[in-house]
């Protein structure tokens, strides 16, 4: 662990002379913020112009691959939480599972990127302020160090531009015909 982690985590893990509403505003975020942009996210699937609901099918797309690319690296990398290691206080339960990358981050950020690459430009503002206040959050409270949060931030974009990648190929894709019951045809005897 590099010492600039060390010393940015202390820097910003509350400390028992923190502020107690920055407490709450971090466990709001890390805790509640997931719960409220998901259902702001369903309803612009289900009354969003086809502009938004793309831009959300393909951040969520983004958070899916992010997630998956979150435990591929965790299965590489064992890294244990700042609370395993005796270091500084952490403010929310948490299971002593790996903590690289940060999985809410890597959710964040993925959405933030998608609904860029989306063509969204106000949502995907919102949603990088949001972002980067989960990353925060989550050093905050404790249960991640920086670099936790920046390789999930990594690992989001990444989810995010492997989605977009996927999206344009398939677009390019002639897929007329090709699942009609006409596609197959018998072979002779």
């Amino acid at each position: 662990m590099l010492s600039i982690d060390l010393a940015v985590f202390h820097a910003l893990n509350a400390g028992v002379t923190t502020p107690t509403v920055v407490v709450a505003l971090a466990r709001a975020i890390s805790q509640w913020l997931p719960t409220a942009v998901g259902a702001g996210l369903a309803v612009l699937l289900a009354v969003g112009s086809p502009q938004q609901r793309r831009a959300v099918l393909l951040a969520l797309a983004a958070m899916l691959l992010a997630w998956a690319g979150v435990h591929l690296v965790r299965l590489c990398v064992a890294a244990p939480r700042p609370a395993q290691l005796g270091l500084g206080i952490q403010w929310i339960d948490h299971a002593a599972r790996a903590s690289f990358p940060s999985m809410h981050s890597a959710g964040a950020f993925a959405l933030a990127a998608g609904l860029t690459l989306g063509g969204m430009p106000r949502l995907a503002a919102a949603a990088w302020l949001l972002a980067v206040a989960m990353a925060w959050s989550r050093v905050c409270l404790g249960v991640h160090f920086p670099s936790d949060v920046l390789a999930g931030a990594l690992t989001g974009a990444i989810g995010a531009g492997l989605a977009d990648g996927l999206w344009t190929a398939s677009r390019k894709l002639n897929w007329r015909g090709r699942f009609s019951a006409y596609w197959s045809r018998q072979a002779r005897p």
